[in-house]
């Protein structure tokens, strides 16, 4: 406002000084003097003339800045008018619309880098008005699907018409889905389709995801060939190890000539250690062979409510020995095609789970649950005990994972692999005070 105040006030300076100059001219000519008017006029010609160009340069250089940030142009460059403190304001807004324009186009540089380096098909479509326009496609949704970036979705619907065929059915709502893809003619691939709608300032944008399943599955396998071998090598190193040492003691001790009575009882400790690690070593490698050798599923019709009778009933005396309540809510009668003993077996190494959990309880509580929804049967195994802690959440199916110094590891994951093989799945979610065990089965 200042600044602004500043620019009139020099202006009506120069309009002062022109109407003042002219006043005298007119004088000179009363007075006869008529040279010196002639002279005074020139005065007021060139005071007119220099006030133009000041006008003129003032709005020209307003047009130019404002031209400029109305069309997103900052390259231009103003230093030679920063001098006039009656443009301050004028650069000053320049600058801060420069600077958040060079911001915003680091960003998306950044984002559409993130983008195209992510190995996952991504578009994006904006609407507008009644039809939708590419507003953005990745590097690996171009490459995957051998699609050129195009801007239309007319144009995308002939390259990939199998896929945008699904979004126009759905009319461009939220999917969640599979969808068969054939490329160049060549067999069809499996993707998962994910697609969400949103609206920002007052546009419209469908967002695809792409994911092959192929490359799902791949990754999930390297992972857990990973953390197998992970786990592997440190069992197997935390027994060979200490049995090296010791041989290596062994030795030393029967290359001497005599061996006291101290010698001797060492060689005993020794022998009982690495029979013991070999015990360690013997009962991993049994673990194993039980995960990596599970007999496919043997399935007969039974009863679920004499499946889980048949497993409390295992269980009994350890319920009674740790002062347990267990609560059968299961009041349907269902018949279910499962492999019994396998199903059993679940069933003793999630209540065995739950004993352990309950440790440090002083009321100590389980309870046995079900649900059948069509083809599909849930069994809810829940207990009131501490729960698993939150670091160790993803890492409780992984085989040879304990947190008990005599447990083997295997359990869960045994759990896990005999809930698979039935085609089902088993999960595990924490509720307040409660631990949960869903077993879902999924029938034929």
């Amino acid at each position: 406002m200042f600044k602004t105040f500043q620019t009139y006030k020099m202006l009506f300076l120069r309009l002062i000084l022109i109407v003042g100059m002219i006043e005298i001219s007119i004088y000179f000519f009363k007075t006869e003097l008529l040279f010196t008017g002639v002279f005074g006029l020139f005065i007021v010609f060139l005071l007119v003339r220099e006030m133009y160009f000041y006008v003129r340069n003032f709005v020209l250089l307003y047009d130019k800045t404002i031209a400029s940030i109305l069309q997103n142009d900052f390259t231009s460059d103003f230093s030679n008018h920063k001098f006039n403190k009656s443009y301050n304001d004028l650069f000053q807004l320049y600058d801060v619309l420069k600077n958040k324009q060079n911001e915003q186009v680091s960003k998306d540089i950044i984002y559409r880098s993130i983008l195209n380096n992510i190995e996952t098909g991504i578009i994006i479509l904006q609407k507008q008005d009644s039809d939708w326009n590419v507003f953005l496609m990745n590097e690996y949704f171009s490459k995957q699907f051998n699609v050129p970036k195009v801007s239309k979705w007319k144009y995308l619907r002939n390259q990939l018409p199998s896929l945008c065929e699904i979004i126009e059915e759905d009319d461009f709502q939220e999917i969640k889905t599979s969808v068969e893809i054939s490329i160049n003619e060549q067999n069809k691939q499996t993707f998962v389709l994910q697609a969400s709608r949103t609206e920002i300032f007052e546009k419209d944008y469908f967002i695809v995801l792409l994911d092959s399943i192929q490359n799902v599955v791949e990754k999930k396998e390297k992972d857990a060939w990973v953390n197998l071998m992970k786990v592997i090598s440190h069992e197997l190193l935390n027994s060979i190890t200490p049995i090296r040492s010791i041989c290596q003691n062994l030795q030393d001790l029967v290359e001497q000539d005599s061996l006291s009575a101290e010698d001797l009882e060492d060689v005993k400790n020794s022998v009982e250690t690495m029979l013991r690690r070999s015990d360690h070593l013997q009962k991993f490698v049994e673990g194993y062979r039980k995960l990596a050798m599970l007999p496919s599923p043997k399935k007969e019709k039974i009863e679920l409510q004499q499946l889980i009778d048949n497993g409390i009933q295992v269980m009994n005396p350890l319920f009674k020995e740790n002062g347990i309540e267990v609560t059968n809510e299961i009041t349907f009668k269902r018949w279910i095609e499962v492999d019994a003993q396998q199903i059993e077996q679940v069933l003793i190494n999630l209540l065995t789970n739950c004993i352990h959990a309950l440790k440090n309880v002083s009321q100590k509580k389980i309870f046995i649950s079900a649900e059948a929804k069509e083809n599909r049967t849930f069994i809810r195994i829940t207990d009131n005990g501490n729960g698993i802690e939150k670091e160790i959440e993803d890492k409780i199916f992984l085989p040879f994972f304990t947190t008990r110094n005599e447990g083997a590891g295997i359990g869960l994951t045994l759990s896990k692999n005999i809930i698979e093989a039935h085609g089902g799945y088993i999960s595990y979610k924490s509720e307040v005070g409660n631990t949960v065990f869903e077993i879902c089965l999924v029938e034929a």
